[in-house]
């Protein structure tokens, strides 16, 4: 079984983990990954994943989660999960305001508020990924025609005398 389905099994709570000890040992590991990433942020990540884990004393299937999570804010492209093994060989070329949104992105306050990002990315960029990120969550709905209103269709009726009416009518037939 490949480290990446370990890591969706302890996921899906099929490790024999309970799930508050589980996030409690992902989120630390999280964090001292990011606080060393974040404090060296002018060299790669880089290395075989048997010496990372090693190098943090961290669980190597929370480590796989770990890389699972920070794809979306690699330059380099994604990584294969399901071939990484402990002795692939990983390069993370990280680009620190993708990272930065996706931490807002997945609601990871304790990463996105460490004090390492203050050498990172100025306040006001941090700032500005953060109007961004809400941004990216406002949904636009269409405004749609009161009953009063003219109707859409241009026929210079009220809505509820058009086609208000006419979906009404074929609501009825279904």
């Amino acid at each position: 079984m490949s480290l990446f389905n370990d890591w969706n099994d302890m996921l899906a709570g099929k490790s024999g983990r309970s799930i508050e000890d589980f996030w409690n040992e992902y989120s630390e590991t999280e964090t001292k990954i990011y606080k060393h990433i974040l404090s060296h942020k002018d060299e790669h990540l880089r290395g075989k994943v048997s010496d990372l884990v090693d190098f943090f004393g961290v669980d190597k299937v929370i480590f796989v989660g770990f890389l699972d999570g920070i794809q979306t804010s690699l330059n380099s492209g994604q990584l294969d999960m399901n071939k990484v093994k402990m002795d692939t060989e990983i390069d993370l070329d990280i680009d620190f305001e993708k990272l930065y949104f996706n931490m807002h992105k997945a609601d990871a306050d304790y990463l996105w508020s460490l004090e390492e990002w203050d050498d990172v990315l100025s306040e006001e960029r941090r700032e500005e990924l953060y109007t961004e990120y809400r941004r990216s969550r406002t949904v636009h709905v269409e405004k749609r025609p009161g009953r009063n209103d003219p109707c859409h269709c241009g026929s210079g009726k009220k809505y509820k005398n058009c086609c208000l009416k006419k979906d009404q009518e074929a609501d009825r037939a279904n």
